[in-house]
């Protein structure tokens, strides 16, 4: 992965065992959950261990970023998710963009609403 400035993380349990947990995150993520590389427009596979991560990247114009998600066991049905994330917001445009993705929570949002579903799929 690129070196990015972190951005943030944001993590939930999951009543699932982590290889059910790792089925609903790519039910969630991707397009084809039997393809890790079918992830979202806008975005890349980097990397998936499976069932513990699934690194995704991506970079436009305004800004270069990626969104790593992390499943570790907390009990024998039980995981926790965690995503973080980290990005670059160069010159005058990426500042306005970084504000309006960043400082309106709107990834907050999109974010932690990703991590319901995935707990909901689970």
């Amino acid at each position: 992965m690129e070196r990015l400035s972190y951005i943030d993380e944001h993590a939930r349990s999951v009543d699932a065992n982590r290889d059910r947990t790792w089925k609903a995150l790519l039910e969630v993520v991707c397009k084809d959950p039997a393809d890790p590389r079918t992830v979202p427009t806008g975005f890349v596979l980097d990397s998936a261990e499976e069932p513990s991560r699934l690194a995704l990247k991506g970079r436009h114009w305004f800004s270069r970023y990626a969104l790593v998600f992390e499943l570790d066991d907390e009990g024998p049905s039980t995981t926790r998710v965690r995503a973080r994330s980290w990005a670059d917001f160069p010159g005058p445009h990426g500042r306005v963009y970084k504000a309006l993705v960043i400082g309106s929570g709107g990834h907050k949002v999109v974010v932690r609403n990703m991590l319901r579903r995935i707990a909901a799929a689970a």
